[in-house]
């Protein structure tokens, strides 16, 4: 499937669009749609428009939504939702399901829209995106989302995601990487209750569980952003030393144990090494069979010095 290029939004399907000037519902140049125009503004009825299955935003501030519906009983609908044409008597949602919500609950039956000719579902989840990033409605979590089924539905690459949203690749790569911690800890940041940073730190701990102690001490103790890297980092440093020691001890048995049968090889007979516990260095133990194996081990010693 060929990519689209619609990292500008709206704007680079409608040309003539001024994002500067917000069109008002009851402005006389918005006319109701006829049923066969693209690319325009247009006035069309609520009842006719099919939600967005590839809506990014999944959660709903009803505060917010209350405080959207008495603005648009007050001031109408300054900002169009945008929709694209399934026949002459339907549409399907691209972006505005909270202007759609609101404008419900205030009893409108119109509401304006952008029309777009979007062709493919591509199409549509990249312009729900852009429009939701534009406008700051999707809290991390949302967007990361939406980034992660961006690549897995649509293949694409962390840098090409960049550059349809106007971000840097490695903010890209960061936000997804939210999707690897605890959905508690994932739900925490979509409330607002700790902050990107926070998680940022969180994601650095080895595992889950630990993730999730350390989550728990930032909300008990209202933890900032540095005092919670500090407290990552004192966690994760003994696991660290101690997986380092472990790999030291590893390295020096298999040490210990080519040296033992390298000696062993070249004395013919069975040596021990023995490491001491409390301090550096050790015994070797050499065994003999006879008077005349020790005799044999003294003159290879002695072959040895020479």
């Amino acid at each position: 499937m060929s990519k689209v290029a619609l990292g500008k939004g709206l704007k680079a399907l409608i040309p003539s669009l001024d994002e500067e000037k917000p069109v008002e519902i009851n402005s006389e140049n918005i006319k109701v749609d006829t049923g066969n125009e693209v690319n325009t503004i247009a006035k069309i009825e609520i009842s006719r428009i099919d939600r967005n299955p590839l809506q990014p935003r999944i959660k709903f501030d009803p505060v917010a939504l209350t405080e959207l519906k008495n603005s648009i009983l007050e001031k109408g609908v300054i900002q169009p939702i945008t929709v694209r044409r399934k026949s002459n008597e339907r549409y399907e949602l691209i972006s505005g399901e909270r202007r759609i919500r609101a404008s419900i609950e205030a009893g409108l039956r119109l509401i304006p829209a952008y029309i777009i000719d979007v062709a493919s579902n591509e199409e549509m989840l990249e312009l729900a995106i852009i429009e939701n990033i534009q406008r700051e409605y999707l809290d991390p979590i949302e967007m990361a989302q939406a980034f992660q089924r961006l690549a897995d539905e649509y293949h694409y690459t962390h840098e090409e995601i960049a550059k349809k949203v106007s971000k840097d690749r490695t903010t890209v790569t960061n936000l997804i990487r939210l999707l690897k911690l605890p959905e508690k800890i994932q739900e925490s940041i979509s409330k607002n209750e700790i902050s990107i940073g926070h998680a940022r730190a969180l994601i650095n701990l080895p595992d889950l569980q630990t993730q999730l102690e350390v989550y728990n001490r930032i909300i008990k103790k209202g933890l900032s952003v540095r005092e919670t890297e500090k407290l990552v980092h004192s966690v994760s440093q003994p696991k660290k030393q101690k997986k380092k020691n472990e790999q030291l001890k590893y390295t020096l048995d298999l040490s210990y144990d080519n040296v033992t049968s390298r000696i062993r090889e070249i004395l013919s007979t069975k040596v021990q090494i023995e490491k001491s516990k409390d301090r550096e260095g050790g015994r070797i133990y050499i065994e003999f069979y006879s008077d005349e194996d020790l005799n044999r081990l003294f003159e290879l010693f002695e072959t040895i010095q020479k």
